[in-house]
């Protein structure tokens, strides 16, 4: 089977479509050619796959051939078994008749002979010629096409279609697609059977002595290709996926050694795209295929098919696995291949990938995941390219081109060296190219940093080049050891560069002379290869290696290199920014920032530069950006950047001190001092955040009340190595429940110097707004640079005052407790005190938690309120069991025996009072004397004349107002209120009248106060009308003095009488006055006490109070008697009229009744709501003046309103209260039902 290998390619590169056999027994071919080709490819085909699951392909590719065709009549029947893939899918047998006796005996004899073949599949055209305008050929034809299909078709399968000649049905295509899709389909699964029982077969016996892979690859790669020729292209994918792993196993079974392959001259360049790159022939091996060839080929067919099916992705995914493995693969082969012939070849892959996949990929609809995974891919092809590029550059001596940054030193110093059988020799007549690479070795010196920073070069090799060469040289046994080991401290330009000038140049030197060096044969044994013949050597070996002209040209000089290197590079970086891998981009933004800035693009290269140095900051890979951040620095100061490269000064010196030498950051802050006192052209702020750092101090934080000043200590870390001087300093707070700052700056007094590391700074914080407070920035001034920091320190129990941390501080440094009471002043004394007597008034002043040192209490005193400013203010303490320090006695002085506390007269001006220190934080005591000012008369109550008294009435209003605070910032005010009243409440009541006229009147005195009163006299004056019996105005009593107790009551007795007189009204507005004497004693500290006395010698003198009394004459006999007289009706209704009646009746004659006159006034009172009145109100009607006349009033009336309500009300205006007697004595209810129910409005169901 392995004989047909070279066929099998030649079919299969000839054959990419499927063939539809067209069996023309009628001679119509050429007739229906046309129509029928139109019909390709099948734009719908449902096919199985190999699962049996149906596919929807569509633009299924065919072909019609007849079967007359060389192409299907030259094929031997093992041919045929072989490549059953190229045989038709489906037979079309194109048949016509016109008569059904021809039919019988020609065609159908004929048409069973064609289809008794069970393994093809068929179906049967009959083409009717018949014009439609002749129907007895239509009729004829369809007559034989009906006979066709009863002999033809089956109940499970029609195989037969009509097409008429003159213009076929629409309807026929349908079918004639249907049909032939069926036959192909069921072709397609009897030959997907039959290669899997084969396959299966020829797997069972993959570990016999007669197993060969060349049959098992025909077989299988038929079954692949038939699905790729159905468009079945996952199925393919499939198969060769299996075939992959089928040749891996195979490849790696023991037995005898077999070629790897890739010593042909191309092979250098990968074909992991081209399946057709080498014939199978040339590649075949006894029973297998050579390796190299082999998996290049298999990759090449999947990566056909993935184009096919548009996935480029998966191509890059695979393309790159493949590359990373067959690359380890080359490294076990790489003795018996040419010299770096795994770096070229991989260089290739990644490159042909590359343009490949990118020009498939179109980037439509696309999910962002796949599209950022692709263009990683593409990043790491590019990236893999360019590793395996520097190093080809650097083994023929391009080593000092390539940048020593960390990215590079980290790719090639783990990337192992060529390891071939033998070092590539020196070629003939090099002396020359040796000699050039001679003098760039020493000419090469690394470039100088800005601030004259040193730093070791990076190495850019796994081991020294000098030594891992002369090592590989197989007729070096042992060799000069002190020449081998000249430069053991580095390899290339590293290891020179090492090396003191002198001392290189004469080694080599002396190398150099040691002998002619123009062959190989003229080499002493025992000398080693010089670093310049390792390049000359290898740059040969690789014009050998190399086969592509352009890659060879892109190594041919410096400059070439550096063009190849910098489109990889970018290749890399562009595709890297695009996928999720966006750091990688960054980082080698950076290599292509130092090709700018070779070539003086100090622009493009400070673009480049600040990204690598952002994601180095922000990744906190301070050891990087110490290698990148100069060189940033070195492009601002060359473009004179200002600002930029300020910060970047800044930015070095926040790095870690170990990063560079003390020099090296005493040359960064001079640059810093430099640039902030001169004149800047465009100045801008700097932002210090990483180089001064700031926090609170470890105590407690600073707790102030709403409206306090403060000082805030704050500890600030500065990251300069030398004293630095700030000409100002500001700070910034920020509430911790509010994002934003908004707090004016804090500002430090006076110009700063901040010495290295830790510095505790005082700000005098104004009063601030309640709340809790957080360090938010700190700003200030370096010369004429404005600086801003935002960098948070934490000062605690660290090691060292070095310590810094980025994070935003969430311990509080100040509190404002929100407003609250810091003071509080209540009156001593809830009792009354006496009116119009100079009383003390006590304040009890308490602190809460807040000191009153050099308070001021301002008292107003408020209306009808004199404060006496004569007399000394008392100030003492005060204990809270409900007491006092200091009481006094009566008088107002102090208890000397009592005297637990201190006590202090201090002085009132202008209504201010000034607290001692002591006081600032004791609650305390305040006395002082004010004077409630009444000149009202008093009047006591009677039960004829009684009297409502509010308590209102002697309260008295003080305004208060405390200043405290440092500042006096703080201010508390109330307004209390004060009860003044009199000593007494007096009443009055008759007790008794004798035959003879006389009244018993008792007088009782109720005391208003909490203090003992002592009435030593009590007089009393009557009014008009009335008149004492004896004594002169005096009492019947002479129990003076009479102590009176706290709210309790005495009771007086005078002997009176009533006196005549004619004059009403004067006897109406007379009042009787009561003068009493008397005494008092009580504390101040429960209510009222002795009056003050205004002066020391002042002597104690009995107290006046004066009170009117209202007495009235007795009501003992009425003259007028008024009844009301019961109704008419016994009930009354809402809207009756009703006649009210009341009888009047002359108790007493005209003499004794002091009333003149014939008639008498009368007046009708009734609630408009409840009553409507239909006669007269008022009038004046005729009454006798004898004893014992009598008269009726009628008035008319009409209820408004049911229920109980009260009645009009009869009243007479010319006769007083005290003559009439009432019957009844008081107003009365009477009941008024609803009106009766009407039937006017009810209509008649």
């Amino acid at each position: 089977m392995a004989n047909y290998l070279a066929q099998f390619q030649t079919i299969k590169s000839s054959c990419d479509r499927i063939v539809i056999a067209v069996e023309d027994v009628s001679d119509l071919w050429l007739n229906v050619k046309e129509s029928f080709q139109q019909r390709l490819p099948v734009k719908k085909a449902c096919l199985n796959n190999k699962a049996r699951n149906p596919v929807l392909v569509e633009n299924l590719p065919a072909e019609f051939i007849q079967t007359t065709d060389s192409r299907l009549r030259s094929r031997f029947p093992q041919e045929q078994y072989l490549f059953w893939f190229r045989e038709p899918y489906a037979t079309v047998v194109l048949v016509t008749c016109e008569d059904l006796d021809e039919f019988k005996t020609i065609l159908k004899p004929r048409l069973k002979l064609i289809v008794q073949n069970d393994e093809r599949e068929w179906f049967i055209v009959f083409v009717s010629k018949a014009h439609p305008s002749n129907e007895q050929a239509n009729k004829m034809a369809k007559k034989v096409y009906a006979r066709l299909e009863a002999d033809f078709n089956t109940k499970k399968r029609e195989r037969c279609c009509k097409f008429d000649l003159h213009g076929p049905d629409a309807d026929f295509w349908d079918d004639f697609d249907s049909k032939m899709v069926d036959c192909i389909r069921n072709t397609l699964d009897r030959r997907v059977q039959f290669y899997e029982e084969e396959n299966r077969r020829l797997s069972e016996q993959r570990f016999t002595p007669i197993w060969n892979f060349c049959n098992f690859f025909i077989l299988k790669e038929s079954m692949a290709f038939m699905f790729e020729v159905t468009n079945l292209h996952e199925d393919s994918l499939r198969e060769y996926d299996e075939l992959e792993l089928c040749y891996s196993e195979s490849v790696n079974l023991p037995g005898k050694p077999r070629e790897f392959g890739g010593l042909d001259t191309g092979d250098d360049q990968a074909a992991l795209l081209n399946p057709g790159f080498k014939a199978l022939t040339q590649i075949v091996q006894d029973d297998v295929f050579r390796e190299f060839e082999f998996r290049q080929y298999i990759f090449a067919c999947q990566s056909k098919l993935l184009f096919k099916l548009s996935r480029p992705v998966e191509v890059a995914a695979r393309g790159y696995a493949f590359v990373v493995n067959f690359s380890k693969t080359l490294a076990w082969h790489e003795n018996a291949l040419p010299f770096c012939f795994r770096e070229v070849w991989v260089i290739t892959a990644c490159l042909g990938l590359i343009n490949s996949t990118s020009s498939q990929y179109d980037g439509g609809a696309v999910a962002i995941d796949s599209e950022k995974e692709f263009y990683r891919l593409q990043g790491d092809l590019y990236s893999l390219c360019r590793v395996k590029f520097m190093r080809l550059a650097y083994l023929i001596g391009y080593g000092v081109e390539i940048e020593k940054s960390p990215v590079n030193s980290a790719s090639l110093s783990m990337l192992s060296w060529p390891k071939p059988a033998t070092w590539p020799s020196i070629p003939p007549d090099s002396s020359a190219e040796i000699m050039a690479k001679e003098k760039t070795i020493l000419q090469a010196k690394p470039r100088e940093k800005l601030f004259d920073i040193q730093r070791k070069p990076l190495p850019l090799e796994p081991s020294f080049l000098l030594r891992e060469a002369n090592r590989r040289r197989a007729f070096l046994s042992v060799g000069n050891i002190s020449e081998l080991y000249d430069s053991v401290d580095g390899s290339g330009a590293d290891a020179h560069s090492k090396l003191s000038p002198n001392k290189s140049s004469s080694n080599l030197m002396t190398r150099t002379m040691s002998g002619p060096a123009t062959s190989e044969t003229s080499l002493p044994v025992d000398r080693p290869m010089r670093l310049s013949e390792i390049h000359v050597a290898a740059e040969y070996a690789l014009k050998q290696t190399i086969s592509d002209p352009d890659f060879m040209t892109s190594l041919s000089s410096p400059e070439e290199f550096e063009n190849r290197y910098m489109e990889l590079t970018k290749g890399a970086a562009d595709n890297y920014h695009r996928s999720w891998w966006k750091r990688h981009g960054v980082v080698l933004d950076g290599e292509i920032a130092a090709i700018y800035f070779k070539h003086g693009n100090y622009d493009l290269a400070a673009k480049s530069y600040e990204k690598v140095c952002a994601l180095y900051s922000a990744e906190g890979w301070e050891e990087l950006l110490a290698d990148v951040l100069p060189d940033l620095a070195e492009c601002q100061k060359i473009l004179n950047d200002e600002a930029g490269y300020l910060a970047s000064c800044v930015k070095l010196l926040s790095l870690e001190s170990s990063l560079f030498s003390s020099t090296e950051r005493q040359a960064f802050q001079s640059e810093v001092v430099r640039l902030a006192h001169s004149e800047m052209t465009h100045p801008v702020p700097l932002d210090v955040s990483s180089l001064i750092t700031f926090a609170g101090t470890p105590a407690p934080p600073l707790e102030l009340c709403d409206g306090d000043p403060g000082t805030l200590s704050v500890a600030v870390w500065s990251g300069f190595p030398h004293d630095i001087t700030l000409e100002s300093l500001s700070l910034r707070l920020s509430a911790s429940s509010s994002a934003d700052e908004g707090l004016k700056a804090i500002k430090s007094a006076g110009a700063r110097v901040l010495v290295p590391g830790r510095n505790i700074i005082t700000f005098d914080i104004p009063p601030q707004k309640p709340g809790s407070y957080v360090l938010g920035a700190l700003t200030g001034q370096i010369g004429k640079l404005s600086f801003r920091s935002h960098g948070f320190a934490q000062d605690g129990p660290v090691d060292t005052d070095e310590f810094m941390s980025f994070e935003k501080p969430t311990r509080p440094v100040l509190k404002v407790r929100k407003p609250r009471a810091l003071v509080d002043i209540t009156p001593a004394v809830s009792s009354a005190l006496l009116m119009n007597e100079l009383q003390w008034i006590g304040l009890i002043v308490k602190p809460i938690d807040y000191s009153l040192k050099g308070g001021i209490l301002h008292i107003d005193a408020g209306a009808e309120l004199k404060i006496e400013e004569s007399q000394m203010i008392e100030i003492e303490s005060y204990r809270s069991e409900g007491g006092h320090a200091c009481p006094t006695d009566a008088s107002g002085a102090t208890s000397a025996s009592t005297d637990t506390g201190r006590v202090e007269k201090v002085p009132i001006e202008n209504g201010k009072i000034k607290l001692p220190d002591w006081a600032s934080d004791v609650t305390t005591l305040v006395w002082f004397p004010v004077r409630a000012i009444d000149d009202t008369i008093a009047k006591g109550t009677s039960p004829a004349s009684p009297q409502k008294h509010s308590i209102v009435d002697g309260m008295r209003m003080i305004a208060l107002k405390l200043e405290f605070g440092a500042f006096h910032n703080q201010v508390f005010e109330r307004t209390i209120a004060v009860h003044f009243t009199n000593p007494f409440h007096v009443s009055t009541r008759v007790v008794d009248k004798c035959n003879d006229g006389t009244l018993l009147l008792q007088v009782i005195l109720h005391s208003e106060v909490k203090a003992t009163l002592h009435v030593k006299d009590v007089s009393l004056d009557l009014q008009a009308g009335f008149e004492h019996l004896g004594k002169n105005g005096r009492p019947t009593s002479s129990l003076f003095p009479l102590v009176i107790a706290p709210s309790s009551r005495a009771g007086i007795l005078f002997v009176i009488r009533l006196s005549g007189t004619k004059d009403l009204d004067e006897l109406e507005k007379a009042d009787s006055m009561l003068n009493i004497k008397y005494g008092i004693s009580g504390d101040r500290t429960t209510g009222a006490h002795s009056p003050v006395p205004v002066k020391s010698d002042d002597s104690e003198e009995l107290l006046l109070f004066k009170i009117s009394l209202k007495l009235k004459r007795p009501v003992l006999d009425p003259c007028l008697a008024v009844g009301f007289l019961p109704f008419s009706t016994d009930y009354l209704r809402v809207g009756q009229l009703v006649n009210m009646k009341w009888r009047v009746e002359r108790l007493k004659d005209l003499e004794e009744a002091s009333l003149s006159g014939d008639g008498i006034l009368y007046q009708v009172d009734a609630n408009p709501q409840n009553w409507m009145v239909a006669g007269r109100k008022c009038g004046h009607i005729s009454f006798s003046e004898a004893q014992g006349s009598r008269i009726e009033i009628a008035v008319t009336c009409v209820p408004l309103v049911s229920g109980y309500v009260h009645p009009p009300q009869l009243g007479l205006p010319d006769v007083g209260d005290a003559n009439i007697s009432c019957n009844p004595a008081g107003p009365h209810l009477v009941c008024v039902l609803p009106p009766t129910l009407s039937t006017s409005y009810c209509i008649p169901a």
